[in-house]
């Protein structure tokens, strides 16, 4: 079976518990984000193991599955945890969803994480739009065969975060009172956190954050024409100098306390779309 093939299959059967509606915003819920999903309205919850080729998520914190349905207005499909390559799967295993979530009509994705900081001018409970990023896990999820059905042998990825997406954000955040960040998002692979010497070298490369997921999908949305936004909570201080170290706890700790600015913020966002 061809990859097209696994995609059309998946799409298929998530049609069939969906019917013919239409589906225009995909959402990728990261860590401690999860809840917003439970707010889709005439929603069609799907369990990631009732779904042709897709992984099942091992992380505490991601419930593991599909909602589609209304929230904000829009037709979204809500990622209610997502995969990472550090649970042993493979690039193409991980952004698969993003794949289907092309085939099932979507054409913008908002993609979210939870992060570490590396900018001194950031803080626990901050929110960063993504303005770029740096690959450093190792991999590409585009490695191998191309299918010129699902895009271009060599995708650009100089504009791989919307301007024009992230001017709606900003306007929101002003709206609502909320303040954000801007910045680059460094993606490692994980599952161990940074040495300070590693924190280090991404903070001279131009990361403002670090963190575990996000890239390998953004590189398959790119390569599948989507429009992106991308959004990271700021758990921890991920700093090199007197850096005590963080828990995964922690990391869950801060982003349950972020959620509910989090939430809202997206909900003005999807508001907001056209």
């Amino acid at each position: 079976m061809t990859m097209l093939t696994d995609i059309e299959q998946a799409a298929d059967t998530i049609r069939q518990k969906l019917g013919d509606d239409p589906i225009d915003i995909g959402l990728i819920l990261g860590s401690g984000l999860g809840d917003l999903a439970d707010e889709v309205e005439a929603g069609v919850r799907i369990a990631y193991e009732d779904i042709p080729g897709f992984p099942t998520s091992t992380v505490e914190g991601h419930a593991g599955r599909l909602v589609l349905g209304q929230l904000e207005g829009k037709n979204v499909v809500a990622m209610q945890g997502r995969f990472h390559f550090y649970e042993g799967y493979s690039a193409q295993e991980v952004t698969f969803p993003v794949r289907v979530m092309k085939a099932l009509g979507v054409h913008t994705l908002i993609v979210t994480n939870a992060c570490g900081g590396m900018n001194p001018s950031f803080r626990p409970g901050d929110l960063m739009l993504i303005t770029d990023h740096l690959n450093m896990t190792g991999t590409n999820p585009l490695i191998g065969p191309n299918d010129e059905q699902l895009g271009t042998r060599f995708p650009d990825m100089s504009q791989a975060y919307s301007g024009s997406l992230r001017s709606l954000a900003k306007n929101v955040a002003e709206q609502e009172g909320i303040n954000v960040q801007e910045g680059v998002y460094a993606g490692i692979s994980g599952p161990s956190f940074m040495t300070a010497a590693e924190l280090a070298m991404l903070r001279n490369l131009g990361g403002d954050v670090v963190g575990m997921s996000t890239v390998p999908e953004v590189i398959v949305a790119r390569h599948a024409e989507l429009q992106i936004l991308g959004i990271s909570c700021v758990t921890d201080m991920a700093v090199s100098d007197g850096h005590e170290g963080v828990s995964h706890e922690e990391v869950m700790e801060t982003a349950a306390k972020t959620k509910p600015k989090f939430m809202k913020y997206v909900k003005g966002i999807l508001n907001e779309l056209s």
